[in-house]
């Protein structure tokens, strides 16, 4: 059975959301392993001057802890007999 766990990661990029949430990702690949998917839980930018300077995104990133086997819905609950 496979136990995952959610990290709370916030990104940025001059260019645009999806390039923050990319950055994100591959930041957080660096030092955390079995990350199955990520869902944006906030989304920001920054203003200067009348123009957007900075985009930023607040990222819930799901991994497994101990393995690479994805968490499944069918693998949830199921027990060993």
């Amino acid at each position: 059975m496979s136990v995952a766990k959610i990290i709370e990661i916030t990104s940025a990029s001059p260019s645009g959301f999806e390039d923050a949430i990319a950055r994100g990702i591959a930041r957080a690949s660096e030092t955390v392993s079995g990350i199955q998917g990520a869902w944006v839980a906030e989304q920001k930018v920054v203003v200067r001057d009348g123009k957007i300077v900075e985009y930023r995104v607040t990222l819930k990133v799901t991994f497994v802890l101990g393995g690479d086997e994805p968490v499944t819905a069918k693998k949830v609950g199921k027990r060993k007999k």
